[in-house]
């Protein structure tokens, strides 16, 4: 079984935010969809937000805290997951509370498979 991060990300215009009873009534949908997760024993552990704080390093060596500076989307959150493969983590991202927010949701392999 492999790990998987998993990426929820939506539009950071102010046109395309929900109003304050779609993120409410969002919530026990994404209790739901981490119950049903867990439940697979397929749920590695959500991330917190102080793990969405990163460095971005450009072409001139330059370090700064990021990634924000001029970003179209934003970062939600972030869960590692096991899945058998990409194809399978896909399935999983589908149940995403995200996409009714017009959200997507990006994979990434976050353990490489042993041989």
């Amino acid at each position: 079984m492999n790990e998987f991060l998993l990426i929820f990300r939506r539009a950071f215009t102010h046109e395309d935010q929900p109003s304050p009873e779609m993120l409410q009534d969002s919530i026990k949908q994404w209790q739901d969809w981490f119950g049903g997760i867990a439940a697979q024993d397929k749920l590695v552990r959500p991330l917190q937000r102080w793990d969405l704080e990163g460095r971005v390093v450009h072409a001139d060596k330059n370090v700064i805290n990021g990634p924000y500076a001029e970003i179209k989307e934003s970062i939600g959150g972030l869960v590692l997951i096991r899945a058998k493969d990409y194809d399978e983590a896909a399935e999983i991202a589908k149940g995403c509370p995200i996409l009714k927010l017009g959200g997507n949701v990006e994979i990434r392999m976050a353990v490489t498979p042993t041989a």
